[in-house]
């Protein structure tokens, strides 16, 4: 049952941080575009 427990713990661990690069990954991608239509702007 521990066995189980961990495991589970160490995959929900390695899901939560795959999400939480993907998050920073699309918030720098959005902020990249709308740098990109200012310039275009001005």
């Amino acid at each position: 049952m521990v066995r189980k427990l961990i495991t589970l713990v160490a995959l929900s661990t390695g899901l939560m941080l795959a999400a939480c690069n993907t998050v920073r990954g699309a918030g720098e991608d959005i902020e990249s575009v709308g740098e990109t239509g200012d310039r275009v702007t001005e």
